[in-house]
């Protein structure tokens, strides 16, 4: 494991980072229409719906893909949202590892020195837990962010 990269477990919203992850999925289905679960539910009760908005004006994501939004009523300076699961609410190895790595080149690109990812494709995308965490650590050990990774495993407090 790279030595800025660690694993947390609590609540991805009570980090201590500049931007965090939320695990979404690819935004074909209008983002009111859909309840509030996992990640995105937590960030809808805590920080609003103005993330959720800026994200509807990107329009659907890749299976993959990266948007930036800002963090709505949240402490960060962004929210960064990964179509980590598809239109089948299903997520792949490719899915979880390409949203890694997105997530990064995009909180890179934008100058952020902290991130923070929950458990991509785990949950309502049908991953097991342990198995994300695996390849998420193999996939972030690869890439090139000179600040903090946490990948958190939600435990509650």
């Amino acid at each position: 494991m790279a030595s800025n990269l660690e694993v947390v477990k609590g609540d991805l919203l009570d980090q201590d980072v500049d931007v965090i992850v939320n695990a979404w999925n690819r935004n074909i289905i209008p983002w009111w229409l859909l309840l509030p679960q996992g990640v995105s539910g937590a960030i809808k009760r805590r920080g609003g719906y103005a993330p959720f908005r800026q994200l509807a004006k990107h329009g659907p994501i890749p299976l993959g893909g990266a948007v930036f939004t800002g963090a709505g009523k949240l402490p960060f300076k962004g929210i960064i949202h990964v179509a980590g699961i598809s239109m089948l609410w299903r997520s792949s190895e490719k899915s979880i590892r390409d949203s890694c790595r997105n997530a990064l080149a995009l909180a890179e690109e934008c100058g952020f020195d902290s991130i923070a990812l929950p458990l991509i494709g785990a949950g309502t995308g049908g991953g097991s837990a342990d198995a994300v965490l695996d390849m998420m650590k193999d996939e972030l050990a690869k890439v090139s962010f000179r600040g903090r990774i946490a990948i958190v495993q939600f435990e509650k407090t």
